[in-house]
């Protein structure tokens, strides 16, 4: 499946494209034969980014620096993308989150994180969106999500909002624009390290050990798994795929979904001591 022209003739657009899995994302696309624009805040990262892009893979890569959570400053990004011709798809993967105690959050640090998740997702969406329409111009949409978008999770409330409001916009849209030719789906990643936001989320080497091995595979995922399903969806041939959510976490939160999955910790002398005793 994954042939180097599986995404050939494809410009895809990723937010927050300079670090983490958005670079994974883009360098993969590269290899699939995608032209890739990369957007962000800091034109410095998104440079860098972009010339470690080209080198690996030969790739043609355009940096465009934005503000995501600045509706205007989106417009004006996709407008001077168009202008060197139009995008087939949109990654939103631009991310902020921290752990807090939700009632030590001051409005502002509310705020920061939904601007950028779900403001940024939603005026990015809909520059692009508009266009395609009036176009006609079959397109994709791949949101990064989590999947306490559809449990919640504590210490982390402004991402649990923020995700869910994606969540919510990826499946609407689905629905609203899919007929038109606009396809928009969502992964639900599980832990797969990047550098600096492992550090803000898992403060101690003890706790990182456990939020990394605490799903029935025990590991951590890898960057190049995300990118080939990300590969996947904004490829033709998931072109019936509209409107989902692909979860890839190793089986995670569906353990922690079963009320009894505690039991997993029990050793076999406990189970050989929980079978019923033979009758005389």
């Amino acid at each position: 499946m994954f042939q180097s022209t599986l995404l050939a003739g494809k410009r895809i657009l990723i937010t927050g494209g300079g670090t983490g899995l958005g670079y994974s994302m883009g360098r993969r696309f590269l290899e699939l034969g995608a032209r890739l624009a990369i957007c962000g805040r800091r034109v410095e990262v998104l440079e860098k980014a972009a010339a470690s892009l080209s080198a690996e893979t030969g790739g043609e890569v355009a940096t465009v620096g934005c503000d995501l959570r600045d509706a205007a400053a989106v417009e004006a990004m996709v407008e001077q993308i168009w202008a060197t011709g139009p995008l087939d798809a949109l990654v939103n993967n631009a991310a902020g989150n921290f752990i807090a105690r939700t009632e030590e959050l001051s409005p502002r640090a509310v705020d920061a994180v939904l601007g950028i998740v779900l403001h940024g997702s939603a005026y990015a969406t809909l520059a692009c969106g508009r266009r395609w329409l009036a176009e006609g111009r079959k397109a994709t949409v791949l949101s990064m999500i989590t999947t306490y978008a559809w449990t919640g999770s504590a210490y982390v409330v402004p991402s649990a909002m923020a995700k869910a409001g994606v969540l919510a916009m990826t499946r609407s849209l689905a629905v609203e624009w899919g007929g038109r030719g606009v396809r928009l789906n969502a992964i639900a990643p599980g832990p797969f390290p990047t550098p600096g936001a492992w550090e803000r989320l898992v403060p101690r080497p003890d706790l990182a050990q456990r939020f990394e091995t605490q799903n029935p595979l025990g590991r951590v995922g890898e960057h190049r798994e995300l990118a080939d399903l990300a590969s996947f969806l904004l490829s033709d041939g998931a072109g019936y795929i509209n409107g989902e959510v692909v979860t890839i976490d190793g089986g995670e939160w569906l353990q922690g979904a079963g009320q009894f999955n505690f039991l997993r910790e029990l050793s076999d002398a406990d189970w050989q001591a929980l079978k019923p005793k033979k009758r005389g």
